[in-house]
C-alpha cells in the first residue's frame, strides 16, 4: 500500500481483538481452511507445489459439504486447501525428486506412484492449527491476516476470460499480450483498498457504510478537478467496475468485504449500449451498479496493512494513555465525529475534575493552532458534569479561557457568573470563528454564526480590529467575503485593513 497516497487518514474505530477473531473464524473462506487441515491425514496426496492432488478434490469438497453437482465446487475446495498451506494450518511434504532432478519416482519417499503416475506428497495439520482453537485472539487474526494476503494475490490474477485470450497458438500464456504486470496489479488493487479504506472512514469512522461501485471506480480514473468525464474515461470507469467486481467476488469469502455485484441485466445493457460507467438515471437504483463494504473485520485487516506500509492510519482510543496537550493537538485535525470518540474514550478513564483542569491549561496558546485547540476543548467540556464546575470557574479571568468557560457555565444553568469584560467578548468572537475555518473551512453554516456573533454588538467592527489574536485578521477578511448582510461585510473588510495596518 502506497504511504504517498494517503501519508495521514482519519482515525478508524475498531471492534475488539476477540469480536474480530470471532469474525475471522465465521469467514467461509478460513472456516474452509480449518477444517480441511483438520481432515488432512496420511492418506492425502500433495502436488509438486503442495497442492491439493485432483483425485483428492472431491473428497475435500464433499467433507466441506459442498454440492457434488456443483461445477465450482473443486475450485473452492483447492482455494481454501491453498489458503490452508500457505497460513501454516496443514504442513506438505513436497514429492522428492529422483537422482535425474525428477519429482518423487515409482515407489519413492513421496507415496507409491506406479509407472506413468504422477509422484506425490503428503499433508497433515500443521502446529498453527493448534492457534484456532488453544491461541489468543491475536494469533487467530494473525492467521487470518496470512489467509488475506493469499486471497490479495489471487485476486491480483487476471480473470480467467482474459488469461484464455491470452493464449498462444502452442497453448502457453502470451504475457506480452495479456498485458499483465503482477506487481502493478498489486499496487493497483493496494490503491483500490486504500481508497475504499478512506471513503469509508472519513465521514463514519468505519461505521455502516457501503460504497457505490461506481464510485470507487471513479476515484481510480477520473482526474481530480474534472468536470463532465467525457466518453473515453467513462469507459476506463465502466472496465474498472467490472475488474473490481470480479475481485471482491473473490475478496468476500474471506470475511473482508460485503458486495452486492453489479446487476447481470445491466452487464448485459452496457454490452448493447456501450460504457456508461455509472451513469446512472435519477430514478434508477444506484445499488444496481455494485455495493461494497468493508466489514469491520475489513476495516482491520486493509489498516493493518497500511502500518506495516509506513501510513498513518490512527485507530480511536490510541490516545487513551496520552496527556492532554497531545489529545488536543491530534484531534484538532480530526473530523468532529472522530474527535468526539476520541475525546470519549480518553474521559473515560480519567477522574473527571482532574482531566477538564488538564484539558483546560492544554487549552492554552496563541499559536496558529490555540482555536482548534479550545474549540475541541469545549467539546469535551461538553461532556462534563458539575463536578467540572471548580476547574472551569478556577480560569474565569484567564484571557484565552475565560470566554469559554463563561459559556460553560451558562449552558449548566450556574448561578453569579460575572459578566465578561467587552475585550473578552471580542476575543472570544475571533477565536471561535478561527477554530471553524480551521476545522471546516468556508461552510455554509459559518455566514449564520458570524450573523450570530455580531448581531448583539452595536459598534462590533468598530472595536474588534484591536483585538489581541493572531487570528484577527483572518477573521476580519473571512467576515468580509462571507458575512449575509452587505453594509456589515462592508464593515468588516474596513476594519480588517485597519487590523493589518496596525501590525509591525
Amino acid at each position: 500500500m502506497s504511504a504517498e497516497s494517503h501519508p495521514t487518514l482519519p482515525p478508524v474505530r475498531l471492534h475488539s481483538d476477540a469480536e474480530l477473531a470471532r469474525d475471522a473464524l465465521g469467514a467461509p473462506l478460513f472456516a474452509r481452511a480449518v477444517r480441511l487441515a483438520r481432515w488432512a491425514g496420511p492418506g492425502t496426496r500433495v502436488g509438486v507445489g503442495g497442492e491439493l492432488a485432483a483425485e483428492q478434490l472431491p473428497g475435500a469438497a464433499a467433507h466441506l459439504g459442498l454440492d457434488a453437482d456443483d461445477k465450482d465446487a473443486p475450485g473452492c475446495a483447492s482455494q481454501a486447501w491453498r489458503v490452508a498451506v500457505d497460513t501454516g494450518l496443514v504442513d506438505v511434504t513436497e514429492p522428492e525428486e529422483d537422482a535425474n532432478g525428477d519429482a518423487g519416482g515409482a515407489g519413492g519417499a513421496g507415496g507409491d506412484a506406479g509407472a506413468g503416475e504422477e509422484p506425490y506428497g503428503t499433508a497433515a495439520p500443521g502446529e498453527d492449527l493448534a492457534l484456532v482453537t488453544g491461541g489468543t485472539p491475536g494469533d487467530v487474526l494473525a492467521l487470518w491476516r496470512a489467509a488475506l494476503e493469499t486471497v490479495l494475490a489471487d485476486a491480483a490474477v487476471p480473470d480467467l476470460e482474459d488469461l484464455v485470450d491470452a493464449l498462444d497458438a502452442g497453448g502457453e500464456i502470451d504475457f506480452d499480450r495479456l498485458d499483465w504486470n503482477p506487481g502493478r496489479e498489486a499496487d493497483v488493487l493496494d490503491a483500490v483498498l486504500a481508497n475504499l479504506y478512506l471513503l469509508t472512514v472519513s465521514t463514519t469512522g468505519g461505521m455502516d457504510r457501503p460504497i457505490p461501485l461506481p464510485v470507487l471506480a471513479a476515484s481510480m480514473v477520473v482526474p481530480d478537478g474534472m468536470g463532465e468525464p467525457s466518453d473515453a474515461v467513462l469507459e476506463q470507469v465502466s472496465d474498472a467496475m467490472m475488474r473490481l467486481d470480479d475481485q471482491f467476488r473473490q475478496l468476500e469469502p474471506i470475511g473482508l468485504v460485503e458486495f452486492r455485484p453489479v446487476d447481470e441485466e445491466l452487464m448485459a445493457q452496457a454490452d448493447e449500449d456501450g460504457p456508461r460507467g455509472g451513469r446512472e438515471d435519477d430514478d434508477e437504483d444506484v445499488s444496481r451498479y455494485g455495493m461494497v463494504r468493508l466489514t469491520p473485520l475489513g476495516l482491520y485487516g486493509i489498516r493493518a496493512r497500511m502500518l506495516e506500509a509506513g501510513v498513518e492510519a490512527p485507530a480511536v482510543g490510541e490516545l487513551a494513555g496520552k496527556g492532554a496537550d497531545a489529545l488536543l493537538d491530534v484531534v484538532a485535525s480530526y473530523p468532529e465525529h472522530a474527535a468526539q470518540a476520541e475525546i470519549e474514550q480518553w474521559m473515560a478513564g480519567r477522574d473527571l475534575p482532574d482531566a477538564v483542569a488538564e484539558l483546560l491549561a492544554a487549552a492554552r496558546g496563541d499559536d496558529e493552532g490555540g482555536p482548534l485547540r479550545r474549540l475541541r476543548c469545549q467539546q469535551a467540556l461538553a461532556l462534563a458534569g458539575p463536578e467540572a464546575e471548580p476547574a472551569v470557574r478556577s480560569v474565569l479571568d484567564d484571557a484565552e479561557l475565560g470566554g469559554l468557560a463563561r459559556v460553560w457555565l451558562a449552558e449548566h444553568g450556574v448561578a453569579d457568573v460575572p459578566p465578561p469584560a467587552p475585550e473578552m467578548v471580542f476575543w472570544l468572537t475571533v477565536d471561535t470563528i478561527a477554530a471553524q475555518l480551521a476545522a471546516d473551512g468556508e461552510t455554509e453554516e459559518l455566514p449564520l454564526l458570524m450573523e450570530t456573533l455580531t448581531a448583539h454588538h452595536a459598534g462590533f467592527f468598530d472595536q474588534v480590529w484591536r483585538v489581541e489574536h493572531p487570528s484577527t485578521v483572518q477573521v476580519l477578511e473571512a467576515m468580509g467575503r462571507l458575512h449575509p448582510d452587505r453594509k456589515t461585510a462592508k464593515e468588516a473588510r474596513k476594519a480588517a485593513f485597519k487590523a493589518r495596518s496596525r501590525r509591525p
